[in-house]
């Protein structure tokens, strides 16, 4: 049973509507990440499990019970949950006692509250930031704080709302490093929401894609990110060669392609006559100057038509009928010496195709 599951949730705002049918569940000591683009209704849906709102429509189950929109019952589910917002505030106090108020709050005191807050703080590796006033903190400190402050009410469900949005790479490390700790340690039960794609796949077991409000996709990250179920989603999480084609052969599970008279080979279950869609991820594609022998099934001759460096890393477009972009280290397009114009060789695996039904 599902710690917590919603069926055909919907929220709406002033009669526009921000989230539309939303069925997932959420298992016990899981990480669910979701992702999907500014304004998809990502913190709204966590609002919304984390019962600081009413949905338009829909349940929500915590336990396999329904939560009822207001009552005592409700209280008791709220409480047993935390939230971390994206821009987390601190009181003026020392951080020992911005951790405890939430255990002030429930009436704790004593012993009990110095044993669980010298633990929170320990777990965000912050025991010797005690004493010191929490508004002289950075953004990444201030943000292990918070984290800190919603686990020492031991909840049985954390949200995380883009933690580490607006951290820089140091403070952002150190906040993954929290939070893979807290996994390890509490076996906690995590519901985040992030922009950022390969923190989803470092931390989560599963993901679910949310885009206008619907949920289009969910499953694990080798899943999202290798198989995705349709161009949205495959757009979103980086396979920038989307091919349009029919599928014309069928051998076995091997199928080939007609991609703008070109062919290409792909493993496949469509039959022929098929409209599909073919992604390609760019790190699947391998460059070269020569029509050398290797065991990819594809290969296709064409010109440069565009390269652009990010950072250690060089982005190559390639016309082969079809355009192709792929991604080589920069020392290797120097070793190369590719240049716009250039007649070069692209290649790539049958395996490394995913195919999905192109709906005409």
């Amino acid at each position: 049973m599902a710690l917590l599951e919603t069926v055909n949730l919907e929220q709406k705002y002033d009669g526009h509507q921000v989230l539309k049918d939303i069925n997932l569940n959420v298992n016990r000591g899981e990480v669910f990440a979701l992702i999907g683009p500014t304004g998809a209704g990502k913190t709204t849906l966590l609002r919304l499990l984390d019962l600081l709102e009413l949905p338009a429509s829909g349940k929500i189950r915590f336990e396999g019970v329904h939560v009822p929109r207001s009552g005592k019952h409700r209280l008791e589910i709220r409480r047993r949950m935390s939230f971390v917002q994206q821009k987390p505030l601190v009181f003026t106090m020392s951080v020992y006692d911005n951790v405890a108020c939430g255990l002030r709050w429930r009436r704790e005191g004593g012993e009990s509250v110095r044993k669980k807050v010298d633990n929170a703080l320990h777990l965000v590796n912050l025991a010797e930031y005690s004493n010191r006033n929490a508004k002289t903190l950075s953004g990444g400190e201030t943000q292990r704080v918070a984290i800190a402050r919603a686990l020492v009410t031991e909840p049985e469900v954390l949200f995380l709302d883009e933690p580490t949005a607006n951290l820089d790479p140091v403070s952002t490390s150190k906040v993954e490093e929290v939070l893979a700790h807290v996994i390890k340690e509490r076996k906690a039960t995590i519901v985040m929401a992030t922009h950022d794609m390969s923190q989803g796949q470092r931390l989560a077991d599963r993901i679910g894609v949310l885009i206008g409000g619907e949920m289009l996709q969910i499953g694990s990250p080798n899943e999202i990110f290798c198989t995705p179920k349709n161009t949205e989603v495959a757009e979103l999480v980086g396979v920038e060669n989307i091919l349009k084609g029919v599928i014309s052969e069928k051998d076995d599970n091997l199928v080939t392609i007609q991609v703008n008279g070109s062919t290409i080979q792909a493993v496949s279950d469509f039959e022929t006559g098929e409209a599909i869609y073919a992604f390609i991820r760019p790190e699947d594609i391998t460059f070269t100057h020569k029509k050398d022998l290797t065991s990819a099934r594809n290969m296709f001759s064409g010109k440069v038509t565009r390269m652009h460096q990010v950072g250690p890393l060089v982005r190559i477009e390639v016309d082969c009928g079809f355009n192709l972009l792929g991604v080589i280290t920069k020392t290797s397009a120097e070793e190369l010496n590719f240049d716009i114009g250039r007649k070069i060789y692209a290649s790539f695996k049958a395996t490394a195709i995913h195919v999905i039904r192109r709906w005409v």
